[in-house]
């Protein structure tokens, strides 16, 4: 589904310092809610509801661990498609559904949808694209990694 911009007071204070810090790690704990919660003043339950809420309202878009596919045998993949506008909403949907994607990403670009493939074996990048061109009857060109950089990227709330 397609996110418009949130409304100026769709967040609170404790919201985005809850975005804020969470982006510079997460405890490993047996209660990291409540070591969250602790730190925002507020307790593990509240932390769970305002995770859910950003999720919900599309603050963000997951919250989990970012596990690097190919330090484990397997690959990534940067894709693109062109998609007919009348046609984005539903080959967005068909392209989501696969658990390979990690993050899909509309463009104003004649390629025009871009995700990422994060796949167990390298083989499995060729096969799920291919999966999705048959799906949507659209080309999915590949841009496989070819150097890895590392840059910090966080926004604050």
């Amino acid at each position: 589904m397609r996110r418009k911009p949130l409304a100026d007071d769709a967040l609170d204070a404790i919201d985005r310092q809850l975005i804020n810090l969470l982006q510079d790690g997460f405890p490993l704990s047996n209660r990291p809610f409540a070591e969250v919660g602790e730190a925002l003043g507020t307790d593990e339950a509240d932390v769970l509801k305002r995770l859910a809420s950003l999720r919900e309202i599309g603050a963000i878009t997951r919250f989990g661990p970012f596990i690097d596919a190919a330090a484990m045998g397997g690959a990534f993949s940067l894709c693109a498609m062109a998609v007919p506008a009348e046609r984005f909403e539903e080959v967005m949907t068909l392209v989501n559904a696969h658990k390979e994607v990690a993050h899909n990403y509309e463009r104003v670009h004649h390629l025009n949808m871009w995700f990422v493939l994060a796949c167990d074996q390298p083989s499995g990048i060729n096969e799920v694209a291919d999966r999705i061109e048959a799906e949507t009857g659209i080309q999915v060109k590949r841009f496989p990694k070819l150097k890895e950089f590392f840059i910090g990227f966080k926004v604050s709330a």
